[in-house]
């Protein structure tokens, strides 16, 4: 228990901010975080920005030090991988993928890894029936073995996924992950739009002539 907590804190949760997502249940053997934030990105370009892990998750969270040795195939079976000239890591998989709908991954983020923890990240991409607003939901359920004292880490957990969230969020509605540097006084900064392809769409067959 507690190498399992000396290693959580050092390595995953060092550089956290202050965002918080929402522990929705938490037990020694398990725990459920749940963020929820509207976007102005349409459906499509939520679900490619999901997938574009490298653009905007945190380096700081990463074990070779660059999200750009991040990648992310997202179909079933694709891998959330992560490979440097040092070493590579699968950090999860994807087991369900329905674009512009709902991506969703088996992962043990990070260090949890290490103590057979499983894990389900699920990105949720809804629209607003009544005026078509978008809003994507996050939703991490982690569960292990009752010694696994889960509960104290979840807000841990919780502190980090936030983090990943607000940036996130920031790409799709700016265009940029991180936060704009400061500016002159007087001066506005200017947010530039987020410009991401869709999925490709498959060939429609055309119908064979008559001879």
């Amino acid at each position: 228990m507690k190498r399992i907590s000396a290693v959580l804190g050092a390595a995953l949760f060092a550089c956290a901010t202050a965002v918080h997502a929402e522990v929705k249940q938490a037990a020694a053997d398990g725990f459920l975080i749940a963020f929820s934030e509207p976007t102005m990105a349409t459906p499509a370009k939520t679900y490619a920005a999901v997938a574009a892990i490298p653009l905007w998750w945190d380096s700081e969270h990463t074990w070779s030090g660059s999200a750009s040795n991040l990648s992310l195939k997202a179909e079933a079976e694709g891998c959330f991988c992560e490979r440097w000239p040092g070493g590579s890591v699968e950090h999860g998989r994807v087991v369900m993928a329905i674009p512009g709908k709902l991506l969703r991954l088996e992962t043990a983020l990070g260090p949890l890894q290490e103590f057979a923890l499983h894990g389900i990240l699920s990105f949720w991409i809804r629209t607003d029936e009544d005026d078509g607003s978008t809003r994507l939901d996050i939703e991490y359920r982690v569960n292990g073995a009752s010694a696994s004292g889960l509960d104290a880490f979840a807000p841990k957990v919780d502190e980090v996924l936030g983090a990943q969230v607000v940036r996130l969020k920031r790409f799709l509605d700016t265009g940029r992950s991180d936060e704009a540097p400061a500016t002159e006084p007087g001066k506005t900064p200017q947010a530039k739009p987020l410009k991401l392809k869709p999925p490709a769409k498959l060939p429609q067959s055309k119908p064979a002539k008559a001879a």
